[in-house]
């Protein structure tokens, strides 16, 4: 891994950084290229993360995390995705899952549920996305009913990452009217009658990682489960949306560092004409132009963190974050794969795969065009 001079607030975090570097070495690493093939999840070494403090890192040491700034939890989530992106992205859906009930729960929702969600061995899933439905959330049709203290949930959730092998579901469902005003948060456990994962997406990348629609039918959850009002479950997902869009630009960031570092070295070794392949004008630009693109979208990703964690308006840089990050991860490794040449085309060397994993974060938490939209609107209204 390339030697990033990292700027970061405490002693502290860099231990954490050090912890995040040896285990991204030594538990996945070896792991990611047998579990990819295979298409399994890594159900066991997420819970190795979540008892090393990973899967809370954001959140106040009272409820089970680590109370880190987002600075911090973003690079650790960097460092994880340059060796194992569905491992990255899983902490980050789970962070993501979690923020409903920590930002927007009562003080008694919150003493039940978030200590088991942060202590790493529960794990979460966001369901905001419908089949006929992803970037118009504010239009979703899975519906809830309250009746006799419990709402039943019918409908169909889409493209849910951790579907059917998450503890917890965010259910973001219909209670009243149309529009955005009409929808609410409901908390649901895995294993609820009625809530039922369907069969696994086979996708083009990201393998690891389980994402599945998930049916509702009549699908019994408690009135106690609704976190925050009814009405509210709009501002809430746009809310939780905002953090993890930081935490895929992240992702991209350690992505798109691993296709470089592992092209850099085949560059070194590889030779032709007598010299190595780095010697040559044309390749070593390429190199030298991702080198600075990584560069960029991590300082721009950790400034909209910076002001997040100032508690100052952080949505449009969060949006430019990813929307620059995710990008540039898909230009890099399309580039790192060229520089192998026909070796990088074969899954004998992992640029193939980095390629394959950064087309999806142009898709998720919002795609790149919804992001061009948020940021063209805030340009409009000066």
């Amino acid at each position: 891994m390339a030697s990033i001079v990292r700027l970061l607030p405490t002693p502290e975090a860099h231990e954490l950084l050090e912890l995040a570097e040896e285990l991204a070495e030594k538990e996945l690493a070896p792991k990611v290229d047998d579990f990819e093939a295979r298409g399994e999840f890594p159900r066991e070494i997420i819970r190795t993360l979540g008892r090393s403090g990973l899967l809370g890192l954001p959140y106040a040491e009272e409820f089970g995390g680590a109370a880190q700034p987002y600075e911090v939890y973003l690079q650790v989530l960097e460092v994880l995705a340059t060796r194992w992106a569905a491992v990255a992205e899983a902490i980050s859906v789970h962070t993501l899952a979690c923020y409903p009930l920590y930002y927007h729960g009562t003080a008694e929702q919150k003493e039940r549920w978030l200590p088991s969600m942060l202590g790493g061995e529960l794990l979460g899933a966001y369901c905001l996305s419908e089949p006929a439905g992803g970037s118009d959330a504010a239009n979703l049709t899975t519906k809830a009913a309250l009746t006799d203290g419990q709402y039943l949930i019918n409908g169909t959730k889409a493209w849910i990452t951790h579907g059917g092998v998450a503890d917890f579901y965010n259910v973001f469902c219909r209670t009243s009217g149309p529009g955005a005003s009409g929808i609410s948060c409901l908390l649901a456990e895995a294993g609820t009658p009625g809530l039922n994962p369907q069969a696994r997406e086979r996708t083009m990348g990201l393998k690891s990682s389980p994402v599945a629609q998930i049916a509702f039918d009549n699908a019994p959850v408690t009135a106690d489960r609704l976190i925050g009002q009814e009405g509210e479950g709009f501002r809430i997902a746009m809310g939780a949306l905002d953090s993890g869009r930081l935490g895929i630009a992240a992702c991209a960031v350690g992505l798109a560092q691993g296709a470089l570092d592992y092209a850099t070295g085949y560059a070194r070794e590889r030779t032709q004409f007598g010299k190595p392949i780095i010697d040559f004008q044309g390749l070593s630009f390429m190199l030298s132009d991702a080198a600075t693109q990584i560069a960029a979208a991590r300082a721009l990703t950790l400034y909209a963190a910076r002001l997040r964690d100032l508690g100052r308006p952080y949505s449009i840089e969060a949006a430019k974050a990813k929307l620059f990050a995710t990008d540039m991860a898909m230009k890099v490794t399309t580039d790192m794969v060229q520089v192998l040449g026909g070796a990088g085309y074969v899954a004998d060397h992992p640029v193939e795969r980095y390629f394959r994993e950064a087309k999806v974060l142009q898709i998720v938490e919002g795609t790149n065009q919804i992001q061009r939209l948020v940021i063209a609107r805030s340009l409009a209204k000066g």
